[in-house]
């Protein structure tokens, strides 16, 4: 890992409670790709795969969403993956209708084989052989661009729509658990620790979620840790990880908080209190870099949703204005008849 005195010394001070980062996380990226080395900068593309991760649930959400800048996977190759799946479902539809109509067909010729039916039983399976050929060969996904869970989530979600199952565990906790699993297994101690650290987090609100509205956890929960496997097996209150995790706590706190900004506001908290007690004595390590990425991406997202919710205040405020000058301007306009 390289030291990076100069990068480190020159960068802004962020503070949780900033109202806005001094960089974007593009312009951010762009800045690091000056000084990194070439180890390096092979461990920050892991943070591409993320905003690919999120462009795979854009796109199998609604195909007309533009891509987030700062991936490396190209709506084509996410298109041509969600169609293939697609293109499966649809023929295991055809032969289940198939194979039923076959059966009905089968059980008719029973009941009129007193009735010179000219199919033969025989001649039948060879209709059978023949439409069967017909039908598209399971989907096996060939772009090695594509991590594997990638294939594995688009099955879990066009099943779940198919099917019409109601949306309990948000879809974006489900695939960015799947991320962070896949993704922990990288050789940096630190950005692994990171990893588990969200995996955990969400896996928690997905356990919580689950026992609240009783469904089955090992559905829902990802990865094959301790921690995993504990909250996808333990019927105890806490799980058993009210000792073990430190900030076990802390997370059932907050998902009781019943607003969903509030939720995020102090998840993102948590995490920045991590990196700083992690990263305290390691100030010019590459793994400070990563930490203020991470920190501009919180602040990034916070000011995000100041703005949404300052125009929603904002047009809570001005839509009854508008109202009221409307009724004004028409009373005005009565008394003024000639």
């Amino acid at each position: 890992m390289g030291r990076y005195y100069y990068p480190v010394a020159g960068l802004p001070h962020l503070t949780f409670d900033g109202l806005k980062p001094p960089y974007t996380v593009l312009a951010f990226k762009e800045e690091l790709a000056k000084h990194l080395t070439k180890a390096d900068k092979r461990l920050f593309e892991i943070f591409k795969l993320e905003v690919d991760t999120k462009n795979l649930l854009r796109q199998l959400q609604n195909a007309d969403y533009d891509l987030i800048d700062g991936g490396r996977i190209t709506v084509d190759e996410i298109k041509a993956l969600i169609a293939g799946v697609q293109t499966e479902f649809t023929s295991k539809k055809e032969i289940e209708t198939y194979n039923q109509e076959a059966k009905e067909f089968n059980e008719t010729l029973k009941i009129n084989e007193f009735e010179n039916y000219e199919i033969k039983d025989n001649e039948l399976k060879k209709i059978s052989k023949r439409k069967l050929k017909s039908f598209k060969k399971p989907f096996k996904n060939k772009n090695k661009r594509l991590p594997a869970y990638f294939e594995k989530f688009t099955r879990l979600y066009l099943a779940s729509v198919d099917n019409g199952e109601a949306i309990i565990v948000p879809w974006e906790d489900r695939l960015l658990s799947l991320y962070y699993e896949f993704v922990m297994k990288c050789s940096n101690a630190f950005l692994a620790s990171w990893f588990e650290l969200n995996l955990n987090i969400n896996n928690i609100y997905t356990a919580l979620t689950c026992r609240k509205h009783k469904l089955d956890r090992a559905n829902y929960i990802v990865g094959h840790t301790e921690t995993s496997n504990k909250l996808r097996t333990s019927a105890v209150r806490d799980f058993e990880l009210g000792e073990s995790l430190a900030y076990f706590s802390s997370v059932v706190h907050i998902a009781e908080d019943p607003d969903w900004l509030q939720r995020e506001w102090r998840t993102d908290q948590l995490k920045w209190e991590w990196l700083d007690e992690k990263l305290f004595p390691q100030v010019f390590d590459f793994e400070n870099l990563i930490a203020y990425y991470l920190k501009i991406g919180m602040q990034e997202r916070r000011a995000s949703h100041d703005m949404a919710e300052g125009e929603k205040a904002f047009q809570q405020i001005v839509g009854p204005l508008k109202k009221s000058g409307t009724h004004v301007l028409e009373e005005f306009k009565r008394n003024n008849k000639k």
